[in-house]
C-alpha cells in the first residue's frame, strides 16, 4: 500500500514536469499559458517535498523565459516566495528567476533582483555573464565581466567559458589573450573547461599554433577537449594534422563520439583521401555511430564531394530517419555532381513528405542551377533557371507549405546571377522592398551580389548604399564585385573604407583586396595590405597567406612569392598550389614540378587545382608531351576526374603550341558540353596561327553561347581581315549591326600612328588560362586605304580586349 501511494505520488510530480518540459523543448508558449495555472496547481507543497518543488518551479521558471511570458514568469517569481525559497541563502535559484527576467526583457526587474545578490560572490555575475552569451549579446557578457573585475570580484572557472565564448563571437582574439593572461595568474588555465574554450577560440581564430601549444600543456583530456583540437585542424584547413589528433585520441583513453568522427570525415571529404573516408566508415560502423544523424550526414557530406554519390545514395536509403539536414545534403551532393534532374526530383519528394525547405535548402539548389547555367550556356538550362525562380514564385505562393522569411529571400539571390535573370532578380528585389527587407545586411548583400555578377555595378552600389547597418558580409561582397568586374581602384577603396568605418577585415576582405592588387596589379597596394595582415591576426592564416602569394606573382615579385611561402606554417594543398600556379603563370615549368614533388615528399596529396595549375605551367612553357603526361596521371595514377576547367587547359595547351586539331579532338571528345571560355580558347589560338576553317567552327558556338559579346565578333573580324577575307569581315561587322551587339572604341585616331606591335595576354578568369593573342598594326597591308579606316581596324582589333569573362590584362 505504501509502495503504491509513493508511486502515486512520483507520477503527480513527473506527468506535470514532463508536459512542461515539451513545452521547453518546442517553445509552445501560447499552450504554456493556457495551461499555466492547471500546471501550478499539481505542486507538491508540504514542508519535506522542497526539492521536487524546486524542480517543478524551475522547470515552469525555463518556460517562462520568453518576452511573451514575462507575467507568468512573475507569477513564478511569487510561487518562490511563498514556498521560503526566495532568500538570501539560496542564491541558485534566485540566479534562475535573474537569467528569466533578462530573457524576457525586463532589464528592470533584472537589475532590481541582481542588486539584492551578495555581489562579492561571482553566483550573480556568473549568471549575467552566461544568459548574455547565451541571447547572443556577446558586448554586455564582456560588460559584465570588466564590471565584475572592477568590483573587486575575482572570476572563477564558471565565468571564463562564457567570457571566452563572447571573445570568439567577436572576432576579438587580443582580448582572448588578455583574458588568458587573467586565466593564468589566477591558476585555472590547465582547468578542463577553461582549457577547452581557450583552444577553441585560438583554432576558430586560425591561431592553430597557440591552440596546438595549450592543447600540449593541459594534462588532462576529454572527449571534449580532443574534438575541439581536431576540430581546429579542420577549420584551419590542416587536414593532415586533424589525421594525426585524431590517431593520437585512438590511443588515448577517450573514445570517439559522434562529433569526433563528423569532424574528421569532414577532414577526408577530398578524393585524395576518400579511401581514408571509407576506412574510417567502418570504424563508425564499429562504435555504432552509423545512424547518428550527425555522422550520417557528414558521411553524406563525403561521399558526394568525393563524387561517389551511388555510395551517398545507398546510406541515404538504409537511414531509418530522415530529417531537414539530411535533405539538403542529398540535394547538395547532386549538385555538386551536375546532377540536376536528380536533385530537382529530391527537392519536389522533400516537399511530398511534409519536411519544408529552408534557406540551405535553396542556398545549395537554387545558386546550383545558376552554376549548371553559366556551365553549359545553352538556353535549355536558362530555362531551368527560370523554372528554379518559377519554383520559388510557387512555394511563395503556397501559404501551407512555405512561408519565406528574409534568410530564405535572400538564398534565392544567387539563382538570378546570370544576365538571362536580370530581370526575374529585379522583381524579387522589388518583392523584398514591399515587405522592407531591403535595408537588412544580408539581404541587401544577396541583392548587391547579384547585380555584380549581372554586370550592373551601378545598381550594386545603389544597393549597397541603402544599407543601413553594414557588416563584414556586405563589405566584403561589394570588395569582391569590385575585383571581379574590372574595377580594382574601387575594391581597395572599399577595403580601406570598411577598416575607417570600424568594421574588422577578416580573410574574405583580405582575399578579395589581394586580387584586387593583382588585377591592377599593385604591388606597392598589395605590400600594405601584407603589413596589414602581420600587425593582425592573419598573418597565419592560410587562405590569407596563399591570395599573398597570387598576388605577388601576378605583380612580377615572384621573389616575394617564394618568401611568404617559405615563412608559412602548417602548409596545406592550398598554399602548395599556389607557389606552384605563380611560377607556372610565369613560364617557369621546372620550378612549378620542384614545388609539386616536394609537396608529394611532405605527404600532401594533390587535388584537381593542382594538376590545373601544372597543366596550365606546361601551355605557358610550350611543352606539351609533359601536358598531356600530367593530364593522364591526374586520371589513372591519382584517381581525380578531370573537371571542365581542365579540358580548357588542355584546349589551350595544344592551341599554344598550334596543334589546332588536338585542340579540337579535345573539345569534342570532352564528357560534357563545352562553355564559351572553351570555345573562346580555341578561337583565339586560331588567331594565332591564322585558321580560319576552325575559327568559323569555334565562333558559331561562340555566337550562340554569348550571342551579345562583341570581343567574339571582333576577333573573328581579325581572323578573317589577316586572311585577306576582307569580304568575309564586313560580313561579320553587318552581322553585329543586325543583332545589336554594342562595341566600343579604345583608343582615338591619332593614338594609332605610333602603334606598331601590341601583344595582348588575355585571362580566362573560369579556368585560369592565359592566352596571348598577336595584334599587328597593319597600316602596310592599308596602302591604298584612308588613315580612317585603318583606325577603325585597329579599333576592331582592340576589340579583344572585351572578350566575356577575361580580365588581368598586360600590355
Amino acid at each position: 500500500m505504501l509502495c503504491t501511494t509513493h508511486i502515486m505520488y512520483q507520477r503527480s510530480i513527473i506527468a506535470p514536469s514532463h508536459k512542461i518540459l515539451s513545452y521547453v523543448s518546442s517553445s509552445k508558449s501560447k499552450y504554456f499559458r493556457t495551461n499555466y495555472k492547471i500546471l501550478t496547481r499539481q505542486l507538491p507543497l508540504s514542508q519535506n517535498t522542497e526539492t521536487a518543488v524546486v524542480s517543478h518551479l524551475g522547470l515552469i521558471l525555463e518556460a517562462c523565459s520568453d518576452g511573451s511570458l514575462l507575467q507568468q514568469g512573475r507569477q513564478v517569481h511569487a510561487q518562490f516566495i511563498l514556498n521560503g525559497l526566495c532568500n538570501k541563502n539560496n542564491a541558485t535559484f534566485n540566479a534562475r528567476i535573474l537569467g528569466m527576467y533578462v530573457f524576457c526583457g525586463s532589464f528592470k526587474d533584472a537589475m532590481n533582483m541582481f542588486f539584492r545578490f551578495d555581489l562579492n560572490t561571482t553566483m550573480p555575475w556568473n549568471r549575467m555573464i552566461r544568459v548574455f552569451a547565451k541571447m547572443g549579446w556577446f558586448k554586455y557578457s564582456l560588460l559584465f565581466y570588466f564590471k565584475m573585475l572592477s568590483f573587486g570580484t575575482l572570476p572563477d572557472k564558471y565565468s571564463f567559458p562564457c567570457v571566452i565564448k563572447a571573445c570568439g563571437a567577436l572576432n576579438n582574439v587580443r582580448l582572448g589573450r588578455l583574458v588568458h593572461d587573467t586565466i593564468r595568474l589566477l591558476g585555472l588555465e590547465f582547468d578542463v573547461f577553461v582549457g577547452s574554450s581557450l583552444v577553441k577560440l585560438y583554432a576558430e581564430s586560425h591561431c592553430i599554433g597557440d591552440a596546438r601549444c595549450l592543447f600540449d600543456k593541459l594534462s588532462h583530456r576529454d572527449c571534449v577537449l580532443w574534438n575541439v583540437m581536431l576540430n581546429g585542424y579542420v577549420i584551419c584547413g590542416e587536414s593532415e594534422n586533424a589525421i594525426r589528433v585524431f590517431k593520437e585520441m585512438r590511443t588515448s583513453e577517450n573514445k570517439p563520439n559522434s562529433v569526433t568522427f563528423a569532424g574528421i570525415l569532414s577532414a577526408c571529404a577530398t578524393e585524395a583521401m576518400i579511401d581514408l573516408g571509407t576506412q574510417l566508415h567502418g570504424s563508425v560502423i564499429h562504435f555504432g555511430l552509423e545512424f547518428d544523424s550527425l555522422v550520417a550526414n557528414t558521411l553524406l557530406a563525403l561521399y558526394s564531394k568525393c563524387g561517389q554519390l551511388s555510395d551517398a545514395v545507398k546510406l541515404f536509403e538504409l537511414m531509418p530517419q530522415i530529417d531537414l539536414v539530411t535533405w539538403n545534403g542529398m540535394i547538395a551532393g547532386h549538385v555538386q555532381n551536375r546532377f540536376m534532374d536528380e536533385a530537382s526530383d529530391l527537392f519536389h519528394m522533400m516537399l511530398s513528405s511534409g519536411v519544408k525547405p529552408d534557406s540551405i535548402t535553396f542556398s545549395s539548389f537554387l545558386p546550383s542551377v545558376t552554376e549548371s547555367t553559366s556551365l553549359r550556356q545553352g538556353y535549355v538550362l536558362n530555362g531551368m533557371h527560370n523554372d528554379a525562380l518559377e519554383m520559388f514564385r510557387w512555394l511563395l505562393h503556397e501559404k501551407n507549405k512555405f512561408s519565406p522569411n528574409a534568410v530564405t529571400l535572400a538564398s534565392v539571390f544567387p539563382a538570378c546571377s546570370s544576365l538571362a535573370a536580370l530581370k526575374l532578380g529585379k522583381e524579387l528585389h522589388g518583392n523584398i522592398l514591399k515587405n522592407g527587407l531591403d535595408k537588412r545586411c544580408h539581404v541587401g548583400s544577396a541583392i548587391t551580389d547579384m547585380y555584380s555578377k549581372c554586370g550592373r555595378l551601378d545598381l550594386a552600389h545603389k544597393t549597397f548604399g541603402r544599407v543601413s547597418e553594414k557588416d563584414a558580409v556586405c563589405w566584403n561582397t561589394m570588395i569582391i564585385s569590385c575585383s571581379q568586374n574590372g574595377k580594382p581602384e574601387e575594391a581597395i577603396n572599399f577595403f580601406r573604407q570598411m577598416s575607417m568605418e570600424g568594421i574588422k577585415h577578416d580573410c574574405v576582405s583580405i582575399s578579395g583586396a589581394l586580387s584586387a592588387c593583382a588585377n591592377l596589379p599593385a604591388l606597392s597596394y598589395g605590400k600594405e595590405i601584407h603589413c596589414f595582415m602581420i600587425k593582425g591576426v592573419f598573418s597565419s592564416d592560410i587562405f590569407a597567406e596563399s591570395s599573398l602569394i597570387d598576388m605577388y606573382a601576378k605583380c612580377g615579385s615572384l621573389e616575394h612569392a617564394q618568401i611568404v611561402f617559405d615563412m608559412m606554417q602548417g602548409k596545406n594543398e592550398v598554399a602548395w598550389n599556389s607557389i606552384i600556379a605563380a611560377y607556372g603563370s610565369h613560364g617557369c615549368l621546372k620550378d612549378s614540378l620542384a614545388h609539386f614533388h616536394k609537396m608529394l615528399e611532405n605527404e600532401i596529396q594533390p587535388d584537381h587545382v593542382t594538376f590545373l595549375a601544372i597543366i596550365s605551367a606546361c601551355g605557358h612553357a610550350g611543352q606539351v608531351a609533359y601536358g598531356i603526361h600530367y593530364f593522364r596521371c591526374m586520371t589513372e595514377e591519382y584517381g581525380i576526374p578531370a573537371h571542365l576547367e581542365h579540358y580548357a587547359c588542355m584546349v589551350d595547351l595544344y592551341g599554344r603550341a598550334g596543334h589546332l586539331n588536338e585542340a579540337f579532338e579535345t573539345i569534342n571528345s570532352m564528357p560534357f558540353p563545352p562553355d564559351a571560355g572553351v570555345w573562346g580558347t580555341l578561337l583565339g589560338a586560331c588567331r594565332v596561327h591564322g585558321n580560319v576553317e576552325l575559327a568559323e567552327v569555334a565562333s558559331r558556338h561562340l555566337f550562340h553561347l554569348e550571342p551579345q559579346n562583341s570581343g567574339y565578333y571582333v576577333l573573328l573580324s581579325n581572323i578573317h581581315a589577316d586572311a585577306g577575307e576582307w569580304g568575309n569581315a564586313l560580313k561579320i561587322r553587318k552581322m553585329m549591326k543586325e543583332r545589336g551587339v554594342q562595341k566600343f572604341v579604345l583608343l582615338n585616331g591619332p593614338a594609332v600612328a605610333h602603334v606598331t606591335v601590341i601583344v595582348i595576354i588575355v585571362r580566362n578568369q573560369a579556368s585560369g588560362i592565359n592566352t596571348i593573342i598577336g595584334i599587328r598594326c597593319l597600316l602596310k597591308t592599308f596602302k591604298g586605304r584612308s588613315f580612317k579606316d585603318k583606325s577603325l581596324l585597329l579599333f576592331h582589333q582592340l576589340f579583344v580586349l572585351g572578350v566575356g569573362r577575361m580580365t588581368n590584362i598586360t600590355h
